[in-house]
């Protein structure tokens, strides 16, 4: 069982149905998503003052951010931006926002804010990912100061990557659950 408050943060286009997200939150509705104004346009001061409003509701020392996505590009602006504590993040499949297979309309969020983190964080990557090479997301990790797990194969780790409820991303949750300090 999670014993941290859980921040879902979903990336461009917000999670669907089918997406693990949206899937944990059905499955513990503890969890809380962090909804943002523009889900198809997004600004990036935007959606980092949305990111603290969330985490200041709750104790942050005890906040685990769950981003997917160009959540994790807005997860790292706002930890340099906020400079706040928290328990730690998860960052799945982190766009890269400077590549050229990255979708237009985002306002803000290149380049990418490659920034020590002042909480545990795991990067979890494919080797397959359309918006991120998995050398990239090697490379966000080591200058977040992340962990980084590799699950192979699995595209952008979204609804098509058919992961179901992901019960290897909740083992990785917990992992981060039980870590203390920065």
């Amino acid at each position: 069982m999670i014993d941290a408050t859980v921040l879902i943060i979903p990336g461009l286009g917000n999670s669907g149905p089918q997406h693990w997200q949206t899937r944990w939150e059905a499955r513990f509705p503890v969890f809380q998503r962090v909804d943002q104004q523009d889900w198809e346009t997004p600004v990036r001061h935007d959606w980092v003052e949305q990111i603290d409003r969330a985490v200041m509701a709750y104790d942050p020392a005890r906040v685990i951010l769950v981003g997917h996505s160009l959540a994790c590009t807005t997860i790292a602006y706002w930890a340099d931006t906020h400079n706040r504590r928290i328990k730690g993040a998860l960052l799945v499949a982190p766009s890269d926002t400077e590549a050229a297979t990255y979708p237009p309309g985002t306002t803000g969020f290149a380049p990418m804010k490659l920034i020590r983190l002042l909480f545990p964080s795991i990067v979890v990557a494919s080797t397959d990912d359309y918006y991120v090479t998995l050398d990239r997301a090697t490379a966000f990790a080591k200058a977040w100061g992340s962990e980084l797990v590799n699950i192979g194969a699995a595209g952008h780790i979204n609804a098509t990557s058919n992961l179901g409820d992901w019960e290897a991303g909740l083992a990785l949750l917990a992992r981060l659950d039980g870590r203390t300090g920065g």
